[in-house]
């Protein structure tokens, strides 16, 4: 089961395209799917296992401040209460640039550069892959503060 989710997740990142991007005709303009301040995925009021929220965590883009899913034939809007994942854990770098991480949902990303994190008065939010950000969660925020020395990012 894991290889055939792994194969349709791989099949989906290379259906959306940039030129999908673009050319996807919007399905709804009411959102079909939520995600709350906790990362959890809502279809139609209804809580999303894990495995599917991973799924369409796989072609979640955010274009212009908004979030879709998109496939090669429509787009799906997406409401999102604050960051669309939610960061659970890090492993840095060796020289403390990047990060792999890993969100509430299972999904893995890869070089993440913390210089180009987001800071406000009480998150922390790193980039990721097509216009997404990735709150920290409570715990992996502490981590990360007795981690690294924000000050001395500014300077590197």
């Amino acid at each position: 089961m894991e290889q055939i989710t792994q194969s349709i997740q791989h099949t989906l990142k290379q259906l959306a395209s940039d030129s999908v991007l673009t050319t996807a005709p919007l399905c709804s303009e009411v959102p079909l799917f939520n995600i709350n301040a906790l990362g959890d995925w809502i279809y139609l009021g209804t809580s999303l296992p894990t495995k599917f929220a991973k799924l369409f965590a796989s072609i979640l883009h955010c274009i212009e401040s908004e979030y879709f899913l998109i496939t090669p034939v429509e787009k799906v809007r997406v409401q999102v209460e604050d960051a669309p994942l939610l960061i659970i854990d890090f492993e840095p770098s060796q020289c403390h640039t990047w990060l792999d991480v890993r969100t509430s949902i299972e999904t893995e990303h890869h070089h993440i550069d913390i210089k180009q994190m987001k800071l406000t008065e009480d998150s922390i939010y790193l980039p990721l892959e097509r216009g997404l950000w990735g709150k920290l969660g409570r715990a992996c925020y502490y981590n990360f503060v007795n981690e690294f020395n924000l000050s001395d990012l500014d300077e590197e």
